[in-house]
């Protein structure tokens, strides 16, 4: 684990909001690249890695950070991007590397968690969501209207991990807000669908400067993914899905000249 890498990084910007990343936790991910990426070529793999030499490993092991990203308004409002690996009894405690820092690195940019007024949640996978709910079941951020895709909650069966762990307690609290299609937050932060690697995965872009930023959650979890978006990942629920979802948002980001802000790759924020 490269504890150096945990530190919150802020994208250059020429206007408000401000974006700041933060590594909640770095570590090695249990499949090897090549076990998660088969279907990628040996040029694929050439341009992955000089794109993001960190991610690669001894043993073909996939080094990645666990990142999570806030949004802050001019008034110092924030609107958080999934909400990382969370605390040591986390829901992705079983893989990945818990405990995460989120709540030191939230106080070295200088933002009180009552700062935050809505979490947006890419998924529901667990190193998205550690810290959206507390281990007494209340929500994280106490002030926060948390937001997903009615299509990410639909799915779910009442024992699943992520409704016990995460929506049940997100519901009960009131605290929930599930939403369709593309959504708009205030004047600067679009929720995007972008199904494939869940069934309501959902991207974030966010307006306000000269330079739109695209927070692209798991649709791009991996260099070989940028430097070739057709390359499918395994742990993907639909491929073809995630795919068209890939390939239509990073046209949209070249197409606007954007920049990515990606929560596995080894730096937070790299060209389309």
């Amino acid at each position: 684990m490269t504890g150096s890498r945990t530190r919150a990084e802020t994208a250059a910007r020429q206007g408000a909001p401000r974006v700041v990343a933060l590594a909640d936790a770095a570590g090695t991910f249990f499949d090897t690249a090549r076990k998660a990426f088969p279907e990628a070529t040996e040029a694929d793999w050439a341009l992955a890695r000089a794109a993001d030499p960190e991610a690669f490993g001894p043993a073909d092991s996939w080094l990645l950070e666990f990142r999570c990203f806030a949004v802050v308004r001019p008034g110092g409002r924030v609107t958080l991007v999934d909400a990382g690996v969370g605390p040591a009894d986390a829901p992705a405690a079983d893989w990945a590397p818990v405990p995460g820092r989120l709540p030191e690195l939230l106080a070295e940019a200088a933002i009180s968690p009552t700062d935050v007024d809505t979490v947006v949640l890419t998924h529901l996978h667990g190193d998205h969501v550690g810290w959206a709910v507390g281990p007494d079941g209340a929500p994280w951020f106490t002030e926060a209207e948390y937001v997903l895709q009615r299509a990410e909650t639909a799915p779910l069966a009442p024992d699943a991990p992520a409704a016990v762990r995460v929506v049940d307690p997100l519901r009960r609290a009131g605290v929930l807000r599930e939403v369709e299609g593309e959504h708009r937050i205030g004047r600067h932060v679009t929720l995007v669908p972008t199904p494939g690697h869940t069934p309501g995965h959902q991207s974030v872009v966010v307006g306000g400067g000269e330079r739109e930023l695209v927070l692209t959650g798991d649709l791009l979890v991996h260099a070989v993914q940028l430097v070739s978006p057709g390359v499918p990942y395994v742990h993907e629920v639909d491929p073809t899905l995630a795919r068209r979802s890939r390939e239509e948002l990073l046209a949209r980001a070249r197409r606007r000249g954007a920049l990515l802000g990606t929560p596995h790759l080894t730096r937070p924020f790299v060209e389309p």
